[in-house]
């Protein structure tokens, strides 16, 4: 049997061994001085099946994992315990190549975690950048399995809900960043730690902190970036609505049946079902079962088809992340509704799956997805099943929202589900950025030698497909001829074509034609 231990309100961990007392008397095994804890409090004792927590009579009881503690009940690893006004933790002592708990650092405390455990401190709320620097609270931080990589430390910052992956060194460096310990001082004990290149993996990490405003006293650089674009940052910024009570819907969904989603027979047929309908789907379309949002022969029912479509296939999609987060143990944080421009969809905040290993990180990305193929492909059996007339072209507009979702969230050159997969497959955090920074160096003349081949292979797929994907956009569109002639004078429908069409080439020139020019102008100069 495992070990557990009782992590304490400071870190120290006290190992359940034993028979343990815990109370404000001074003869506690575990003494807690808060008023709100009563001089015997509680008392863990260990069985032949592992350590048993009691309440022992307390003035205000003992609550473990949100129940208040009535009779002896068994603690397990992750086990949250609350007296009073404390909380304590039930821990096993993770190995240097496994993943450890998330630590949470609520506003207000600045909770310095070893990389190496031992016991933590609680830093003044103190100190500046430049003389003294200091994370600043709000924060959690979690080291994940060996099997990550080099960048197995995940740093979330709770209020702005952004992410640094770090590496064991960082991490390492990051314990010293309590404020008590001054500039110069920081880099020689990284220097002794590191070597030569401890200054500058400490001045990386100061910068990548501060440009994030996690170190106290400093501004990140995004929010004064706010200020500065004014109005064009406004315009583009999502305007949202949010709803914090999705994760109990999604646990309550997952409870009441949705787990039978997640069984074997379960996954097995959802996989059958993709593949049939990746083969009827463009059966359907070469055979000419129908032409995408037209029904009955008109264009605008068609549309409304499309659209209900839309929402239908888009709500299952979240659901399908929310309950995969749930299966896992994980809870969305919330849900709702953003407003880009004039653009609106929904969303689901998986985030806290950053704490999971890479295999849970894209099944939770895969998870939506997978229903949009799903969805598609019982759409795509039922109009294969009709003769032809309205139900059918209903069932073809069904199916084609559903694939195009799929083909747009499965898009690894857009910073969708696709794209999540493949950073967890290849490891490679920001990967979009650094390919298209690349590229970028390269068609403009200045490319190094240490390009990754990779990133450089990445980016002209990227080039590649959005082009790809604006052919055949322009092919799509030229089954409309008809009817948008009958709506309109045919110079008109042809101009209005032709705008779309440039429209639709547009991102493919942006990302070409500046390096091309700097280029250029680089040799005429």
């Amino acid at each position: 049997m495992e070990v557990l231990e009782l992590v304490l309100p400071d870190r120290t961990r006290v190992p359940l061994l034993d028979e343990i007392t815990i109370g404000r008397a001074p003869g506690s095994s575990v003494q807690l001085e808060d008023p709100a804890v009563s001089r015997r409090h509680a008392r863990i004792s260990v069985e032949a099946s592992g350590p048993m927590l009691e309440d022992a009579g307390s003035t205000y009881g003992t609550w473990l994992d949100g129940h208040r503690v009535d009779a002896p009940v068994p603690l397990s690893d992750g086990s949250r315990i609350r007296m009073g006004n404390q909380e304590l933790f039930v821990e096993r002592r993770r190995d240097e190549d496994e993943a450890g708990r998330t630590m949470v650092v609520n506003p207000g405390e600045s909770l310095v975690v070893p990389a190496t455990g031992g016991r933590a401190q609680l830093a003044p709320a103190a100190g500046q950048f430049g003389t003294h620097p200091r994370v600043r609270s709000g924060y959690a931080l979690k080291r994940l399995e060996a099997s990550e990589g080099r960048m197995r430390w995940v740093l979330r910052d709770l209020e702005s809900n952004r992410f640094l992956r770090m590496s064991d060194d960082d991490a390492g460096l990051l314990q010293l960043l309590d404020g008590s310990h001054p500039l110069p001082e920081l880099v020689r004990e990284a220097e002794r730690r590191y070597g030569p290149s401890g200054p500058a993996r400490l001045a990386r990490l100061l910068s990548e902190l501060a440009e994030r405003g996690l170190l106290a006293g400093v501004e990140g650089a995004e929010a004064a970036g706010e200020e500065r674009d004014g109005l064009m940052r406004r315009l583009v910024t999502p305007r949202e609505r949010t709803w914090t009570g999705a994760g109990r819907l999604f646990d309550r969904l997952y409870r009441n049946g949705g787990w039978r989603l997640f069984s074997r027979p379960a996954l097995v047929t959802i996989a059958l079902l993709v593949i049939v309908g990746l083969a009827v789907f463009p059966y359907l379309v070469v055979g000419r079962y129908g032409t995408p949002f037209v029904v009955a022969q008109k264009i605008g029912i068609g549309g409304l088809v499309f659209l209900f479509g839309r929402f239908l296939v888009v709500a299952v999609h979240e659901t399908a992340h929310g309950l995969t987060m749930s299966s896992f143990g994980r809870r969305v944080r919330k849900a709702g509704l953003k407003l880009i421009l004039i653009f609106p969809y929904a969303y689901v905040d998986t985030s806290e799956a950053w704490f999971e290993p890479r295999r849970r990180r894209v099944a939770i990305s895969a998870a939506g997805p997978v229903s949009d193929l799903s969805l598609g492909a019982l759409f795509a059996l039922c109009c294969l099943a009709l003769p032809a007339g309205t139900l059918r072209d209903i069932f073809f507009q069904l199916a084609f929202a559903a694939y195009l979702g799929a083909f747009f969230n499965l898009n690894p050159f857009v910073d969708r589900d696709g794209y999540q997969i493949l950073v967890d497959l290849l490891r490679e955090p920001g990967l979009r950025r650094r390919a298209r920074e690349q590229l970028a160096r390269r068609l403009s003349g200045r490319g190094r030698a240490t390009d990754s081949r990779l990133l450089g292979r990445y980016a002209v797929f990227g080039v590649a497909w959005s082009a790809l994907a604006a052919c055949f956009a322009v092919g799509m569109s030229l089954r409309y001829e008809q009817q948008l002639t009958e709506l309109a004078p045919e110079p008109v429908v042809w101009a209005a074509l032709g705008a779309v069409w440039v429209g639709l080439f547009v991102p493919v020139i942006e990302v070409l034609g500046g390096p091309v020019r700097e280029r250029r102008r680089s040799r005429e100069a």
